[in-house]
């Protein structure tokens, strides 16, 4: 249903004026909010099982969440696809064309989805042994992965339609479906893995049954939007294309964060079970501790594409200042208390040996690369927002490759301690040179793109998640943060532009 836009434009520019660091701060905290909700989630799952007294189940988790983060991956690029080509239909006002299109694409998007689940499922022994998984370990990850991978399509068909809902605006119920798959996992996750005995079994059919409710309401919501319809064959072909030219894209770039995530995990198994479930605990407490951090990602873009759309650079460049200073506050506060609770963070994970050693080693010195890791977000927000998205594509890969194999081979020299070492080095590095372009960029900044405006339906940047996510919750969570704050942002722009 389209509504009257308002006299000078559908949103009002309210970044452009008052104080910036506010601005920041309830933009980011607003968004931290179901960011940590749904992650905590996450964390307590690991939590369960670290409890059942066994290494190989933590580590198991560990091993198929990496699998699970490329599909994951996958399923994010698609997604966004999806949404962008829709949401110009919307702004065009041509609901007609943007259901053919959402029709044809979901159509596609859960028959790939379907493909890569029956893949994983059929292949993941071999490939969970290619990512370090032994014994024990490799049985138990490759039956969790057996079970939770047929039902990617079910994920797929609620984040897709989850997206069409914040394409027609209804944000609160795109946010509402992905709350409810995180309760769904809270309540289930305790009563299959405890009370019913089924271990990391139980953890897997929660996680299908939770799949199931946001597949199930995700439908609906859509099909009650009038987003959805019987898709026409001879539409599928020149849609898929179309979907493609975003999707293809943003699926290569959301790919980085969780490859970097598996050469880590393959360092981590070279030194046994105990390295890769500590390693897995420490990526489930992380989204967490630093829901924050992570949110400000999709919350800075709006303030500077605001002001750079009103031309008043230097609200851009203090945007930037304004973000590091949070980071900085926000790291700093959880470094002091994580070091003054981490032998409680031990016990909660029930860590021994390396896993105990990691986490310690995680909550004294590690955690202070964070500073950096979240340096990178910031920057990548600027890049994005400012008209330099391949700048934020290059560094995420970047991270992910240069900026991880080379420190973690040298660190894996000195045990898994090392590895984690060289992990966070790598971090501080393109952290460091990712800010400094991010500097340069604002510094000159001089003509304000409301001069040079967008041809229309372009989208100037690409949503990307810098959340390593293991569960279709978290990504669901981090796709409401970043594309609400991305549509958010290109309204204003070309309310600027008129």
């Amino acid at each position: 249903m389209n509504r009257p836009s308002p006299p000078g434009g559908r949103h009002k520019a309210c970044f452009t004026t008052g104080s910036i660091m506010r601005h920041v701060l309830v933009m980011a905290g607003t968004g931290a909010i179901g960011l940590m909700a749904v992650f905590a989630v996450d964390m307590l799952n690991m939590v369960y099982i670290s409890h059942l007294g066994n290494t190989a189940l933590t580590a198991a988790i560990g091993f198929a969440g990496a699998v699970i983060g490329l599909q994951i991956a996958v399923s994010i690029g698609l997604t966004i696809g999806i949404s962008a080509a829709t949401a110009r239909e919307i702004g065009a006002g041509r609901a007609d064309e943007a259901r053919g299109i959402a029709s044809s694409a979901l159509t596609v998007m859960i028959g790939l989805a379907t493909v890569l689940g029956v893949g994983t499922m059929i292949f993941a022994h071999p490939i969970l042994e290619l990512f370090g998984a032994r014994g024990e370990a490799l049985a138990n990850a490759t039956t969790f992965l057996r079970t939770v991978s047929p039902a990617l399509p079910l994920i797929c068909a609620g984040m897709g339609s989850s997206s069409l809902m914040r394409v027609v605006g209804d944000a609160k119920g795109s946010m509402h479906i992905t709350l409810l798959g995180a309760v769904v996992a809270a309540v289930l996750d305790p009563l299959f893995i405890f009370g019913l005995h089924e271990g990391l079994t139980g953890a897997a059919i929660s996680t299908v049954l939770s799949r199931t409710v946001v597949a199930t309401v995700g439908l609906r919501g859509a099909l009650r939007h009038d987003m959805l319809a019987m898709p026409q064959l001879h539409r599928i072909l020149p849609d898929t294309k179309r979907v493609a030219s975003v999707a293809f894209p943003a699926i290569l770039t959301n790919l980085a964060t969780p490859v970097g995530g598996v050469y880590v995990t393959q360092a981590m198994a070279r030194f046994g079970l105990a390295a890769v479930a500590g390693q897995a605990s420490i990526e489930r407490t992380v989204p967490v501790l630093f829901a924050l951090v992570f949110a400000l990602t999709g919350s800075v873009g709006p303030i500077m594409g605001q002001n750079i759309g009103a031309g008043q650079c230097d609200r851009v460049r203090e945007t930037l200042r304004a973000a590091l200073k949070l980071v900085i506050l926000s790291v700093g506060a959880t470094w002091v208390f994580l070091f003054c609770v981490q032998n409680g963070v031990v016990a909660m994970y029930n860590a021994q040996g390396d896993a105990a050693a990691l986490i310690h080693l995680f909550c004294t010195w590690t955690i202070g690369s964070y500073l950096f890791v979240g340096m990178l977000f910031v920057a990548n927000a600027a890049f994005n927002n400012l008209g330099f998205p391949l700048y934020s594509t290059a560094f995420n890969w970047g991270r992910a490759t240069l900026g991880t194999i080379p420190f973690v081979m040298m660190g894996a020299r000195f045990g898994p301690l090392g590895v984690q070492a060289g992990q966070a080095l790598g971090a501080v590095v393109f952290g460091s040179f990712a800010v400094l372009t991010a500097f340069r960029v604002t510094q000159t900044l001089e003509v304000s793109p409301a001069q040079h405006p967008l041809p229309a339906g372009v989208r100037s940047s690409t949503p990307v998640s810098d959340v390593p996510t293991t569960s279709a919750e978290a990504a669901m969570a981090e796709l409401d943060e970043l594309e609400s704050a991305s549509e958010l942002c290109e309204e204003d722009r070309k309310t600027n532009h008129v």
